[in-house]
């Protein structure tokens, strides 16, 4: 199985939920086998420790038995007289009544048991067999008159047709109990009959009950007549209970444990059918719930679907081992095929072998159970060796849980054919909880281990993502620093660029005015003092300003408003707030200043003006700036021929912005600038 999360976390995954689920599963199991093992240590031959009131109940295991023929009318004819007297307290009529000649009587020991024969058809198969009623008469004292009440009759199991119970009276015998509703199901349900009042009165009376079993048979068939316990009624009863919780109540409990299991199970598997550890788990357990049918569901009543059905629960019992065994294989490393192919051929030989299509001269069921004991024996021999080989220990306490279900099945194999155990409770529904209980846990290991292995390697993986994320970091830091070595080249060669266009070319052309003697003193302090101003912009636009225009131009004036006021120009600021340019860079910021220092630089040098106005407005999606003075204007047309005009042109569209100038001779000047607010991406280049 593959698990993707550490055991420490809560519950993220539907493997961890399946994990909690296993384990309520687990427990249930647990509690299921407690209760079993509870109830079959009560249902010992012994009286029960918690019987305080009174006398315990007695135990008859000896009788007198009489043996008469009987055909298959007259045994509908005693049937019919069984319901017509039930509840009555009237004898039956004298060519019923057990036999009367002392002679024919013999003692026996109970339980009276024919062994199951190998050959000849089942008796569901046979109703034309000739039939015998045989007559199991009992005597039953008083221990003591003064505490006797109401009385019962309790028996383990019987299998034979249905069983009738008579009591002696002075009329005759008179049934108290026929059992011919629950016939079909007496072979794997106790029995018990509450005897009527007049019982207890005549017991009172004479000291003394004679009783008599009525077990009709089919000659040459196997039968099993249980011991019978007699005794107060709130003495009998615990023993009936405590049987049934153990022969009835928890089979059923576990089929319906089985059936929450597979559908469980089979939907973890559909969300992970590459695993088929889930769809062997669900598919054991639906076949379990086959297997088990007969405890909670009632005998069919028509001949070919009783044929069907145990058809259906004995051959079930083989494909539960063949998937016990395959499921088993899956913790061992390789793979068996040809093992696993023998089991699945015998199995499915048997399963079609043992149908209720072929007219076979023997007893199919049995050979059914001998076949399914031969495949029990042979699987749980191989995977027993292969845990002792391997020394895997989920897989040994698979092979010791298939031990002990193989000894509970050879348990039930002897019951079944007559050889031993004769009152026992079938025990092999409790094989398949030790198969679940051993399967869950050692998937619990391999679970555990799974978790183990995917722990350490998030450990490993946790520790190599801290390593690359320090080399990430590392190499991260390189490439900043890289990057910023890269800018300031950049930004070192704009500089280059721009000074040896601007400053450089200005100064280059005052010295060579200079040394021809062309150039005047106070022409060389207004070029020298428009370098030092060309070199402060520069400078300036390397400050950072946030991206705020207003504080660059703030800047601005702080560089140029000494030069304006000593060039005879008042200055007007009426610069508002404007939004941040997310755009507005370095660079940026220089092909501002730049474009501002040229208008102004055309006020003081051309205007003749006495003031000059600097304001800003906000348009929205764009920002302007206006340059105004109150010089003599100029021509338009003259200008665009200008070489200063197609210089500003060039900058605001640099900056993704345009330049409008206005002026007429006489009327002053004004230029705005209107750049964006926010700026698209230059396209790679």
């Amino acid at each position: 199985m593959r698990f993707s999360h550490r055991p420490r976390c809560c519950i993220k995954s539907p493997t961890q939920l399946a994990w909690l689920v296993l384990q309520s599963v687990l427990l249930a199991l647990c509690l299921t086998l407690g209760l079993a093992g509870g109830a079959m240590a009560q249902t010992q031959n012994l009286p029960f420790a918690f019987d305080v009131d009174g006398e315990p109940p007695a135990h008859i295991d000896t009788a007198q038995l009489a043996v008469t023929p009987m055909s298959r009318a007259q045994l509908d004819l005693w049937w019919e007289t069984l319901r017509r007297l039930e509840g009555r307290a009237l004898p039956l009529s004298g060519k019923l009544q057990p036999p009367s000649d002392e002679s024919v009587w013999a003692a026996v020991s109970l339980p009276d048991v024919r062994r199951r024969p190998a050959l000849g058809a089942a008796s569901a198969r046979a109703p034309q067999h000739s039939l015998e009623m045989r007559w199991y008469r009992m005597q039953y004292a008083a221990p003591d008159r003064s505490a006797i009440g109401a009385l019962a009759v309790y028996m383990a199991r019987a299998r034979t047709l249905p069983v009738a119970l008579l009591m002696r009276t002075e009329a005759g015998w008179v049934p108290v109990f026929d059992n011919t509703a629950e016939a079909r199901e007496q072979w794997v349900r106790p029995l018990m009959a509450n005897l009527p009042g007049f019982a207890s009165e005549q017991l009172m009376r004479e000291g003394a009950l004679e009783i008599l079993l009525a077990v009709p048979v089919l000659r040459n068939e196997a039968y099993m007549v249980p011991s019978v316990w007699m005794g107060l009624r709130e003495g009998v009863e615990p023993m009936y209970r405590a049987r049934w919780l153990m022969q009835i109540a928890l089979p059923q409990g576990s089929g319906l444990l089985l059936a929450v299991v597979a559908v469980f199970v089979l939907s973890v598997w559909l969300r992970n059918r590459q695993d088929r550890a889930y769809l062997l788990c669900g598919v054991l357990a639906l076949l379990s719930m086959f297997r088990n049918l007969h405890y909670y569901v009632d005998m069919p009543r028509d001949p070919v679907v009783y044929q069907w059905f145990w058809w259906l629960t004995s051959a079930s019992m083989s494909w539960v081992l063949l998937t016990c065994f395959l499921l088993a294989l899956l913790f061992v490393q390789r793979r068996y095929l040809a093992f696993e192919r023998l089991l699945i051929g015998l199995v499915v030989l048997s399963t079609t072998l043992t149908l209720p299509l072929w007219p076979w001269p023997i007893n199919t069921l049995l050979v059914q159970h001998l076949v399914n004991a031969v495949v029990a024996l042979g699987g749980a021999g191989f995977i027993g060796l292969m845990a002792w080989r391997s020394g895997h220990r989920e897989l040994q306490l698979v092979a010791c849980g298939l031990a002990f279900a193989l000894a509970l099945g050879i348990h039930d194999l002897a019951l079944l054919s007559g050889l031993a155990w004769h009152e026992h409770a079938s025990v092999l529904p409790y094989a398949t909880l030790v198969i679940g209980v051993c399967f869950l846990v050692a998937i619990r290991g391999r679970f555990v281990n799974a978790l183990r292995q995917v722990e350490l390697a998030n450990d490993q993986m946790a520790q190599r993502l801290v390593e690359q994320g320090t080399q990430l970091q590392l190499q991260h830091e390189q490439l900043g620093e890289a990057e910023r070595q890269q800018a300031l080249l950049m930004e070192r060669q704009r500089l280059m660029q721009d000074m040896h266009d601007g400053l450089g070319s200005s100064l280059l052309s005052a010295m060579v005015a200079v040394e021809q003697g062309r150039m005047r003193q106070d022409q060389v302090v207004d070029v020298l003092r428009e370098c030092v101003d060309d070199l402060r912009l520069v400078i300036d636009s390397l400050e950072p300003v946030g991206h705020d225009l207003v504080s660059l131009l703030a800047t601005m004036r702080y560089r140029l408003g000494k030069r304006l006021q000593a060039g005879g120009l008042k200055l007007e600021w009426d610069v508002q707030d404007l939004p941040t340019l997310e755009w507005l860079e370095p660079p940026d910021a220089l092909h501002v200043l730049r474009l501002l220092q040229e208008a102004l630089n055309n006020v003081l040098k051309h205007a003749c003006a006495s003031r000059v106005r600097i304001s800003t407005r906000d348009l929205g999606d764009r920002v302007e700036i206006r340059v105004e003075d109150d010089g003599r204007g100029f021509d338009l047309a003259m200008a665009e021929k200008g070489r200063g005009l197609r210089s500003q042109l060039k900058r605001a569209q640099r900056l993704g912005g345009s330049v409008l100038l206005e002026a007429r001779p006489g009327h002053g000047t004004r230029l705005s600038l209107r750049l964006p607010v926010q700026r698209p991406p230059a396209p790679p280049a």
